[in-house]
């Protein structure tokens, strides 16, 4: 077993029983997934480079991603529709808390200039989403392999029907808000 997933059912749980944050063992907020969403633009876009940045999605995050297409045409976006114009990958279960535990203990600390997460990042029904400027910050990736600096986007979706509990859980696997 993982040790954000021990963590979570031998300290987390426990915790918000004891807090009276929840009543029932059912009711504590869980981590569903994790969508992570690489968006590029479309005058980029070649063989070689959706191959780059697919390898490089793959490494960070253990799975491989899907490529995502415009849905429809956007002429000042100069956008037509079926257009690759991203890729994403969504983790659930084990890769999801290998992730996290990555994510936080390793990629988070090494961000230039980190005051913390945002507390405002928060959609309203229990989410998180973070961006990420640039992606050479995680350990996987070879700074002299990448032909450009990109960013990407993450979002942690939980279970819990409020923001507080949402940062209340998250801050209870060590993010840093």
């Amino acid at each position: 077993m993982n040790i954000s997933k021990e963590f979570y059912n031998n300290t987390i749980i426990p915790n918000f029983i004891k807090k009276k944050h929840v009543t029932n063992i059912m009711a504590v907020p869980k981590i569903l997934k994790v969508v992570i969403n690489m968006g590029f633009k479309p005058s980029i876009v070649t063989n070689k480079s959706i191959d780059d940045f697919v390898k490089e999605l793959t490494l960070i995050s253990g799975q491989k991603p899907i490529v995502t297409k415009a849905k429809q045409s956007i002429a000042g976006f100069k956008l037509r529709k079926g257009f690759i114009i991203g890729c994403k990958v969504t983790l659930r279960k084990q890769n999801m808390y290998n992730f996290l535990d990555k994510l936080v203990a390793l990629v988070l600390p090494r961000i230039r200039d980190f005051k913390g997460l945002s507390s405002k990042s928060f959609d309203g029904s229990g989410n998180y989403s973070l961006g990420i400027k640039e992606h050479i910050i995680f350990p996987e990736i070879d700074y002299d392999k990448i032909s450009s600096v990109k960013g990407l986007d993450i979002c942690i979706v939980t279970n819990s029907k409020t923001n507080a509990l949402c940062k209340l859980l998250l801050t209870e696997f060590k993010f840093p808000f």
